[in-house]
């Protein structure tokens, strides 16, 4: 991808979100046109009465089951790009992603325990505080290795064993789970998917996301001084424990409050990144707001896309997700053995 002006990339990635939402709006098993979506949204609490029985159907249809599904899409792919971003220029790692160093899977671990114990019934909130703690364990445990100036092999490796790890304890979660009914529910949540959400789960995460992606986007300027090294920042005045501090606790709760609601999606902060990172001139404060537009236009893309070729059972968006990254992670590495950069 060519180099951008700052304020151009921004403005075409809006332009292609804005057009992804509108047309993720249309498509379902009811199509609609345009303007049946727009007067949806522009009139939403019309009276009933007055209008016919398929503009009550359209508003339902719009405004209730596949407005919060994309909304949700957009917050999860915001979190999951900017997370993404964050690690890789605190890591200095292109390699550095949520799902691929364990990051999602220990946020998934938590969140697992905490439905499996019940926990959950004493408060909804307490489902995206657990993926969050063990979230930021992950995060930190992950950085205390990079800080040991551990390969881009080393991180991947241990990375590899903390999501094997994760997904040992959340197997066998779903091993003693007391019935096939609890034992499916948990399977199917941690593929992950934006179907039968609600303006309950995006009021759930909401919170957690808009702090962690503030803690984030305050962090650009720091990293941009951290490309010249730990020392060279440290003289500039960049506080460097603040900054660790601030990036595991925003990737933290982006990270572990998507998780909570759409179960794990990975690879979203691996590839946007590296799509953009040239486009803005290898400037990670630039970047963070680059990739949180572009994660949330590219999972609203892949959600659009999944509806479209599924048939009566619809494909699960974390599935969708893995077979677009795991290729691109293996180009990655591929080309970073070769020297390419």
């Amino acid at each position: 991808m060519k180099r951008f002006a700052p304020g151009l990339l921004n403005l075409l990635l809006l332009a292609a979100l804005a057009l992804s939402f509108l047309l993720s709006l249309r498509i379902g098993p009811v199509p609609l046109t345009l303007g049946e979506v727009g007067h949806a949204l522009l009139r939403p609490g019309a009276e009933a009465a007055n209008l016919a029985d398929v503009l009550v159907q359209q508003r339902i249809i719009v405004n209730e089951i596949r407005l919060p599904r994309v909304l949700l899409a957009i917050l999860v792919g915001m979190s999951l790009g900017t997370a993404g971003a964050a690690m890789q220029g605190l890591l200095r790692n292109p390699l550095a992603e949520p799902g691929l160093l364990g990051v999602s899977s220990s946020a998934s671990l938590g969140a697992v325990l905490c439905l499996y114990y019940g926990v959950s019934a004493l408060s909804p909130w307490l489902v995206p505080a657990s993926a969050m703690g063990c979230a930021a364990l992950a995060t930190l445990v992950l950085y205390g290795i990079a800080r040991q100036r551990a390969s881009n092999l080393t991180l991947i490796l241990c990375g590899v064993a903390l999501s094997s790890l994760a997904a040992a304890a959340t197997s066998l979660a779903i091993n003693l789970a007391p019935n096939p009914t609890d034992m499916q529910d948990i399977v199917l949540w941690l593929m992950g998917s934006l179907s039968d959400r609600s303006f309950a789960d995006i009021r759930l995460c909401l919170p957690f996301i808009a702090a962690g992606l503030l803690l984030l986007f305050a962090c650009g300027p720091q990293l941009d001084a951290l490309t010249l090294g730990e020392d060279e920042a440290s003289s500039l005045g960049v506080n460097l424990p603040r900054l660790r501090v601030q990036i595991i606790l925003g990737t933290a709760l982006c990270v572990g409050a998507s998780v909570a609601v759409t179960g794990s999606i990975g690879f979203v902060g691996l590839v946007v990144p590296h799509l953009l990172r040239k486009a803005v001139g290898y400037h990670p404060s630039r970047l963070l707001f680059s990739s949180a537009l572009g994660g949330a236009l590219l999972l609203l893309a892949a959600d659009i896309v999944l509806r479209l070729v599924s048939g009566e059972q619809e494909l699960m968006l974390g599935v969708v997700t893995a077979m677009i990254g795991a290729p691109f992670f293996l180009a990655l590495v591929l080309r970073q053995r070769r020297g390419v950069p």
